[in-house]
């Protein structure tokens, strides 16, 4: 029987955008934006997925398309280069705020066929 791990190492890598958009956290002496990015990549080496590009952006811009990372990230998905996002919370591809922003980039992403994941 193969297991899902199995079965992951033995396919082709999935393709992402790490979009990273933290601010330092209060808890965590490091800053977010590095902290995230350790988690995204965490993530994608669990599940065989290679990190084609790191889109960073400022926290608390509510506009994904203001923030150059976002748009850098989408470039990839136009050519069809990239399966997906990863994102380390939904916040930050908008923040609660602007939660329809936020709907509307994953809509933009998912027609263009490309998931958002969070690590």
């Amino acid at each position: 029987m193969i297991t899902d791990a199995q079965d992951n190492r033995q396919a082709a890598p999935a393709r992402a955008v790490l979009y990273v958009c933290a601010e330092r956290g209060l808890l965590n002496p490091q800053p977010g934006a590095q902290h995230a990015g350790q988690k995204g990549r965490v993530f994608a080496a669990a599940r065989n997925i290679t990190i084609i590009e790191t889109g960073p952006g400022p926290h608390g811009q509510p506009d994904p398309l203001s923030r150059e990372g976002c748009r850098r990230g989408r470039e990839p998905a136009k050519r069809g280069e990239k399966e997906m996002v990863i994102v380390r919370w939904p916040t930050a591809i908008a923040p609660n705020r602007s939660r329809e922003l936020r709907h509307c980039e994953i809509i933009e992403l998912h027609k263009q066929s490309v998931g958002v994941r969070c690590s």
